[in-house]
Order: structure tokens, then sequence, then C-alpha cells
């Protein structure tokens, strides 16, 4: 019997097939790991996280959405306190504070409850148990020691609340939360340079406070030596003009 001749390029069909079949199953796997890190809900890069919310205007991480509440519940709690002190304050300068947090939160809290319209994102109704307790020693507080309580506790929670703006206007994917940023960068500035502007604000207090990490107090001590003489407000200190812009068309 005559031996089979050899089948010509079975090694190479071979050789060729597993090569294929090694790219497809690599090209397989890089698909998966992209899908799996970008295109499922609520997930992604960098900020991103399980809480970060898809929307049309961009991602909306868990730090933009912290700063949206953080917005709503100062305007809550700020603009009657900025109220108070227009009829309160014993000089010129609170006076004038006060009118700036009126307008200023005026102004934000319109901007954010528009902002969370369009984003689908829920907003507290009322201050903080800790916002309530402020509203409640400025409530208490006569005559200097209300201006002094009133400068002290407000320029702390702006303190505090400056540096959130600042990180979320230098990380957000939102273009929304970007435009609300700028506005209340301006805004929260304007406030932080009216209060200093009373005469009242102990600065060491701040810088201890900040520092440490702390909230504001529900009251502030009373400095250990008597303050200033309290400057009159500047008649050309006025708002500045809000950064705010038309939101994108949908």
């Amino acid at each position: 019997m005559r031996p089979r001749p050899p089948v010509k390029g079975r090694g190479i069909v071979s050789g060729t097939g597993l090569i294929v079949t090694c790219l497809a199953a690599t090209f397989a796997a890089l698909v998966f790991s992209l899908w799996s890190h970008t295109d499922r809900p609520g997930t992604g890069p960098d900020v991103l996280s399980a809480q970060t919310l898809r929307t049309s205007y961009g991602p909306l991480s868990a730090l933009d959405q912290d700063f949206l509440v953080k917005v709503r519940l100062a305007g809550l709690w700020e603009l009657p306190a900025g109220q108070q002190a227009r009829t309160k304050g014993t000089t010129p300068a609170v006076r004038t504070a006060g009118r700036h947090l009126v307008e200023g939160h005026g102004f934000l809290d319109e901007r954010v409850r528009g902002v969370a319209s369009r984003l689908d994102l829920a907003l507290p109704d009322e201050p903080s148990d800790q916002q309530k307790q402020w509203l409640e020693t400025l409530d208490e507080a006569q005559g200097a020691e209300y201006d002094r309580q009133f400068a002290n506790i407000l320029r702390l929670a702006h303190g505090r609340v400056f540096s959130v703006v600042a990180q979320v206007r230098a990380s957000t994917r939102n273009s929304l939360v970007r435009d609300l940023a700028d506005d209340a960068n301006t805004t929260v500035l304007d406030h932080i340079k009216v209060l200093e502007a009373t005469g009242y604000v102990d600065f060491d207090a701040v810088a201890r406070d900040l520092a440490a990490g702390s909230t504001p107090p529900t009251a502030v001590p009373a400095p250990a030596s008597p303050t200033a003489p309290v400057p009159a407000p500047d008649p050309a200190f006025t708002l500045p003009p809000p950064a705010f812009r038309p939101p994108p068309e949908q």
C-alpha cells in the first residue's frame, strides 16, 4: 500500500488559528475591562465612585452632591442670620455684613435649587441641628456680644466651606456644578471679607479651628484682651458681580 501523501499547510493553519484565537481572547478581555470601569452606571476612574450619578451635564460625583447639599444648607441658616444682623447689629459694619449675607445667599439658594432640579437631586428643607444651635446662640446674644458672636461664627463657617468650593471647582466633571462653584467662590469670598471688615473676627481662633478641623463652636469665647476699635464699613464696598452663566441648553 502506497503511503498517504502529507497534507500541506496543516501546521501553518493550526498555528494561525491559535494566534487568532489568542488575539480574540485578549481583545475580549480588554473590552470587558474597559466596559466594567467606564460604561457601567456609577463607576469610573479618578474621583468617580459607586455614588456617582450619570447626567447629561457630566458625571455627578459624591463630592459634587455633597457640595450642592452644603450650599443649600448654608442658605437655610446664613440667610436668616444675615436678616437678623441687619436689624440686630449694633454697628454699620455688622449691618453691612448682614446685607451681604442676605443678598449673596438669596442668589446662591436660587441657583443651587435650579441646578438640583436639572440634575434630579433632592435637597434639604431645613438647617442641620448644629446650624440651628448657631442661630439660637445668635438669638440669645445682645449688643456688642451679638456682633462678636455673629462675626466669628459666620467667619469660621465660611472658612470651612471655602476649601470645599475650591476642591469641587478643581475636580468636578459636571458643567452645572462647575458654574455653581464659580458663583459660590465669588460669594463666599465676599462674605469672608465683609465679616472681617466688622473688626470682630478673632483670626487666631479661626486659624486654630481650621487647623484642628473643627466646626464653628456654638458660642465663641471672649478674647483675652479688648478688641481693636471697630472700623466703619467702606461705603464703596459692594457685592461683586456674580459669576453666573446661563445653564447649557438641553
